[in-house]
């Protein structure tokens, strides 16, 4: 199946290969607010590792998990926060979005749309499991045109959309389950408006 479409400004092609999806044996048990954030370290698109010791509990973390890389989704909500992250900023919140997809997947992405904050590389969907988030396991493909050239985005893990606000205390101050992804950027900053 091949699909063209319009996201923020760039044309893409996304075409899309999957195997057999298995959902993930029983998931732990979702966080709830009030609850610690779990603590963790992962890759972010820099190669480096984002440990979550480094920031939970020493400003406001906004965590949105998110299917894959270039698809129009999540490509509408990681734009809706890169327009947003100076009003978020100012408010001393960090923004981080998580999925299964490569570094260099994430290098790609952030390529395309100019995004201005971190991707962190959940690829064995370990993240998303500590927070409770459901994942689907099996290879899946995304085609893209990144700077007119194609490129082909891996990845084995596919995490629902699921977006965390983690407070000053290290405490998960808000979960939405049922993330709109073009209306979570929004949504969000008046969250986080009414946290301070």
């Amino acid at each position: 199946m091949s699909r063209t479409f319009s996201a923020c400004g760039s044309l893409v092609l996304l075409s899309l290969f999957a195997l057999p999806m298995v959902v993930a044996k029983e998931q732990g048990d979702s966080l709830s607010v009030g609850d610690e954030a779990p603590q963790f370290s992962v890759q972010d698109d820099k190669g480096d590792q984002w440990k979550s010791a480094d920031h939970f509990g020493k400003k406001i973390v906004v965590l949105y998990f998110y299917p894959a890389d270039m698809t129009g989704g999540c490509t509408a909500q990681a734009c809706g926060y890169r327009d947003t992250l100076a009003d978020l900023a100012s408010q001393e919140v960090e923004v981080v979005g998580v999925s299964g997809d490569s570094v260099q997947n994430h290098q790609w992405f952030k390529k395309a749309h100019q995004l201005n904050f971190p991707l962190l590389a959940d690829v064995d969907g370990k993240v998303a499991e500590k927070f409770g988030v459901p994942i689907t396991r099996g290879s899946k493909s995304v085609k893209a045109m990144i700077d007119g050239s194609e490129q082909i985005l891996k990845r084995d893990v596919t995490a629902k959309r699921w977006t965390f606000v983690i407070d000053r205390d290290g405490k998960i101050a808000y979960k939405d389950d049922k993330v709109q992804a073009k209306q979570d950027p929004a949504k969000i900053l008046d969250v986080v408006k009414d946290l301070q």
